[in-house]
């Protein structure tokens, strides 16, 4: 096969399930994953606007939408790593070593706060690159080495700041934070949505997006049609590491300050949302489905039912319970579905 047939049949080989789909009657969208949650977030929405003083307040509202940003940006960074079946432990350790490399420029290099920002994101994408080439290199798992390297990056970057975090940034970021766009809307939204829909137009429209979801789906055959996997999954993972260092870096406009305990010890605070947001939206385990509307309304939902339940005042233990079993279901509704598109032979 020339190399001029490699994004030909990386097009056909990446339609293949869509194209199962294609011709389904409307009335399937209503059994749809994104249906489901969109229907979750609005039964919830009432439930709590009914029963927690204050939640639809254009305060709350304000404070959700900023939180909802964070975890719809972690929640895609799992996402493209789940896209090639692997998993990544390691994107709050990614996340909290690209914030503090831009409070480390901008407070003590004194480097122009845009310079910041592009070289925390550089780093971000250069810590997943790390990964993808370890989990390449090794034939190991993702999930092991990515074990492995969030206690190295984390470390690594306590070592470094001594645990110091960067206060004296540009007022710019607090500003930015803080911003209401129609008296409750969070910029911050802004940027994840932008965001998301790049993520949609390369899986759905690049050559590379749809090598990605081949080379998940099915290696061995992606690996036929001249698909380089190796390369696709540290191009994944790099994208990764990419999406988490902006996702951290939201998380410094948020406080107007880079923190080393931002996403809790080894930046284990953000493996909940990871999992939940691509799990809950529709995403395969094993690989081949990027989810992208899914994995936005599953972070949503995760923000909405941990702002409802502590405003209910249940206490941070019953919330991190609840949303634990939450995963636990979400997963097991993962090996049913991948079960039943077995069963009639879709996969």
């Amino acid at each position: 096969m020339s190399s001029h047939d490699i994004p030909a049949a990386a097009e056909d080989f990446s339609k293949r399930r869509p194209s199962l789909r294609a011709g389904r009657p409307l009335g399937r969208i209503f059994t749809s994953n994104e249906f489901g949650l969109i229907l979750l977030i609005a039964v919830f929405a009432v439930i709590f606007g009914l029963t927690a003083k204050g939640f639809l307040s254009p305060f709350n509202l304000f404070t959700l939408g900023r939180s909802a940003a964070v975890n719809i940006m972690i929640g895609l960074s799992m996402m493209t790593v789940i896209v090639t079946g692997g998993l990544s432990l390691a994107v709050g350790a990614i996340g909290v070593c690209a914030a503090m490399l831009c409070g480390y420029a901008i407070e003590v290099l004194q480097l122009h706060w845009a310079a910041a920002l592009i070289g925390a994101i550089a780093l971000g994408a250069g810590l997943g690159f790390v990964n993808g080439f370890a989990v390449v290199r090794t034939g190991l798992h993702s999930f092991i080495i990515t074990l492995a390297t969030m206690s190295i990056f984390f470390g690594t970057m306590i070592f470094l700041t001594r645990a110091e975090a960067y206060r004296n940034l540009p007022p710019l970021f607090g500003s930015f934070g803080k911003m209401k766009i129609l008296g409750y809307v969070s910029p911050l939204l802004l940027v994840t949505f932008v965001v998301a829909l790049v993520l949609v137009w390369l899986y759905r429209r690049s050559v590379l997006g749809r090598e990605m979801l081949a080379a998940g789906a099915r290696p061995e055959a992606a690996e036929l049609s001249g698909i380089r996997v190796g390369r696709v999954t540290v191009l994944c993972h790099m994208l990764s590491g990419a999406l988490a260092a902006i996702a951290a870096l939201m998380l410094v406009a948020r406080n107007g300050a880079a923190i080393p305990s931002m996403a809790g010890q080894l930046g284990q605070d953000w493996l909940l949302p990871a999992f939940l947001g691509p799990v809950l939206g529709g995403a395969l385990l094993n690989g081949g489905k990027a989810p992208v509307l899914g994995t936005c309304l599953g972070a949503a939902l995760v923000t909405l039912l941990t702002s409802g339940l502590l405003l209910l005042q249940l206490g941070e233990f019953w919330v991190q319970s609840f949303l634990g079993l939450l995963l636990l279901v979400a997963v097991f509704m993962d090996k049913a579905r991948r079960s039943y598109l077995a069963y009639r032979n879709l996969v």
